[in-house]
């Protein structure tokens, strides 16, 4: 029988994992392992214990994800199920907006190209890739 403190933790690859921030649990490990993920501001190991009340800092890709653990689950669920286990902090919130935006600017300022590349266009293309 386990005792009432070691219901309460559970590793963190495994709960970001079950939060559905990474597809497989290997996706977590990795990024754990990687320094993708801190928990109340330190670099941890996959197998680090996770409490509710943590405030975890999540990298993922370009977005930067910061969270507080509301809730522990060991399996992982349905997405509505998942979103009930965390809650991100507002300011994270308006950061993630705000990069969506200028992000979604920058690609409408790029030129869009004129389709297939002529014989010409390619030929020059190869010469500076110095083929």
């Amino acid at each position: 029988m386990s005792s009432p403190s070691e219901e309460l933790r559970v590793r963190i690859d495994k709960w970001l994992w079950a939060a559905r921030f990474f597809k497989t649990r290997a996706l977590a490990t990795a990024a754990v392992e990687g320094g993708k993920v801190h928990v109340n501001g330190e670099r941890v190991k996959p197998s680090r214990q996770v409490r509710c009340g943590d405030e975890l800092r999540i990298q993922k890709g370009t977005e930067t994800f910061v969270i507080d653990v509301q809730a522990l689950a060991l399996q992982r669920g349905p997405a509505e199920r998942a979103r009930t286990l965390y809650t991100e902090q507002d300011a994270s919130v308006a950061a993630r907006q705000a990069l969506r935006e200028e992000r979604r600017l920058q690609v409408a300022s790029e030129p869009v190209p004129g389709g297939r590349p002529d014989k010409r266009s390619r030929r020059e293309w190869q010469r500076l890739r110095g083929r």
